[in-house]
């Protein structure tokens, strides 16, 4: 257990290091302290932190650095989220006040926002479309055998995804298998419309069709697209500043697991329950040591009956924790009340 006096030290080191990148020396800490002590003691007390695994030294200079013991500590006892500027604000506001035509424009532009506040990368994750039923479900001739699937939600959602089918398939056939999907499935969840498809639904359609499998892969992609988590990434490249000491084989395995949404989902999946901000350091992101020099903010926002999200920020372990959590805080509110005047005005009126 710290002392108090200990504690302000480890605060001091941790709110210098991340504003200067510079190993803190017991020189400095004695102007910023909000206490009078000799350089002496205050060196005596940064030999114990460094002891308790809290800070570490990197050089031979006298100067620490936090470990990621010590932001945890940090984190967890010393931090004071600080409030967002009314410029900050401002900006959350104002990119936010766009008019959309989709709740996925909405949520994709705001990884944008939010990497921009930040300066580090950002995901976010729309609502989940646990209770979003099917509206209709129908195929446009493109010419050449491809056709556009399109599938609508009572949520106002469209999803669309053009594919080649067989020269063969005879087009009133396929008309009627189109009437049937919607005579089966229009008002269901689009989780039991997922059921249906591996169930009942394949049998029905061989009165039609000789080998569905083709209209089935179509119409199963298109349902999978809209019931599916979707993470949109903003400020990929901001990557590139984080760590320049990591070599291209590791950068590249990590631009790689930006678009693999199964890991994404395990690495930013909120396992406490409420409504807090939480932090994730180093090993606690993944069990590999790929984000080992990184942080981990992530929120939840919540949008009445229509579910919650999710948005994260992935940063430096050296980065400034006060502001970062204040603006996922502020964001993740005004997001939600976005979408909530967005569902209110498109699906209520």
């Amino acid at each position: 257990m710290l002392t108090q006096r200990q504690e302000l030290i480890l605060q001091a080191i941790v709110r210098q290091f991340t504003v200067t990148g510079q190993p803190v020396g017991s020189k400095l800490l004695a102007e910023v302290l909000p206490f009078k002590v000799s350089s002496a003691t205050i060196r005596n007390e940064m030999v114990v932190l460094e002891h308790e695994g809290l800070v570490k030294k990197e050089h031979s200079s006298s100067g620490r650095v936090p470990s990621k013991q010590g932001y945890r500590y940090y984190v967890d006892h010393l931090l004071d989220p600080a409030t967002i500027s009314a410029t900050d604000s401002a900006m959350i506001h104002n990119s936010l006040g766009t008019e959309f035509q989709k709740i996925d424009e909405i949520v994709s532009h705001s990884a944008e926002i939010l990497s921009n506040l930040t300066s580090y990368t950002a995901f976010t994750l729309k609502p989940e479309q646990q209770n979003v039923r099917l509206s209709g479900f129908r195929l446009v001739d493109l010419g050449n055998s491809r056709v556009l699937g399109i599938l609508v939600t009572d949520s106002g959602e469209v999803e669309s995804q053009s594919f080649t089918i067989p020269k063969r398939v005879d087009p009133e056939a396929l008309e009627a298998v189109i009437r049937l999907i919607n005579d089966q499935l229009v008002g269901l969840p689009l989780t039991e419309v997922v059921k249906r498809l591996n169930q009942d639904i394949p049998v029905q359609l061989t009165q039609y069709l000789a080998q569905p499998e083709g209209f089935l892969r179509i119409f199963d992609t298109v349902v999978n697209r809209a019931a599916g988590e979707r993470f949109y990434v903003g400020g990929r490249f901001n990557l590139l500043g984080m760590d320049e000491h990591k070599d291209g084989k590791a950068m590249k395995a990590i631009y790689e697991l930006l678009d693999q949404s199964e890991r994404l989902s395990s690495m930013i999946d909120l396992d406490t329950a409420g409504d807090e901000v939480t932090v994730k350091i180093g090993s606690e992101i993944a069990k590999d040591k790929l984000l080992d020099d990184y942080a981990l903010i992530t929120a939840k926002y919540q949008v009445d009956q229509y579910g919650e999200g999710i948005i994260a920020v992935l940063g430096p372990a050296q980065m400034s924790y006060a502001r970062t959590i204040g603006l996922v805080d502020a964001f993740r509110h005004e997001l939600a009340k976005r979408l909530l005047n967005y569902y209110h005005h498109y699906y209520d009126s």
